[in-house]
């Protein structure tokens, strides 16, 4: 995945495993190499990013990362299922739902839509976090970027905690978990820290 990444951000991408041969070859089994499970922001188009092909990675998308029943099952899956050595937790700079997050938290915040707030709470103790971290009284200055790495720890701990499945085969050796951010402007992705044994897809 790095490979693909470093292509990517010059410029250079293969498109590999994208013609007919592979459509027809995928059509009954898949057999991804890892899973990336990241934001669903339009910028973020894991196949594109990584220059991977069909049946390449195994993805999982929903605004600002935020684990959820169906993202464990998901990822469970994946890792059960199509044995996927790898789930890279992919965030990015200038997140809309950290940003939404953060606006929540002000004294003067309008009230959001219900499915909207249950999505972007997860990432509220991020913020109060920072908040705290940083001494502020209200969080208009806030750090994002700072946020939404905390935010990106949150989101793995909360994976292991919730996926005795995940957890298990992490501490057997089979599976590791990256957390990363995706740089918008350079197209970097940038590992942060990583969980198990993480091979290079």
């Amino acid at each position: 995945m790095r490979s693909g990444n470093a292509r990517f951000v010059a410029g250079e991408p293969l498109y590999p495993r994208q013609d007919v041969d592979r459509r027809h070859e995928l059509a009954h089994a898949q057999t991804p190499i890892a899973t990336l499970f990241g934001c669903a922001d339009s910028r973020l188009a894991a196949e594109l990013i990584f220059d991977k092909g069909l049946g390449d990675l195994f993805v999982v998308r929903n605004a600002g990362q935020v684990i959820s029943d169906s993202v464990v099952g998901s990822l469970e899956y994946a890792v059960a299922v199509l044995e996927v050595p790898l789930i890279v937790v992919l965030g990015h700079d200038s997140c809309g739902a950290v940003r939404a997050a953060i606006d929540s938290t002000r004294s003067d915040a309008p009230e959001l839509p219900a499915h909207i707030w249950r999505l972007i709470a997860p990432i509220v103790p991020a913020v109060r976090r920072v908040q705290r971290a940083s001494r502020l009284s209200e969080t208009a200055d806030i750090d994002a970027e700072r946020v939404g790495r905390e935010h990106l720890h949150d989101t793995i701990a909360e994976l292991l905690h919730s996926s005795e499945l995940i957890s298990a085969a992490v501490e057997d050796g089979r599976l590791g978990i990256v957390g990363a951010n995706y740089r918008l402007a350079e197209g970097t992705a940038v590992p942060h820290f990583t969980v198990g044994v993480a091979v290079d897809a």
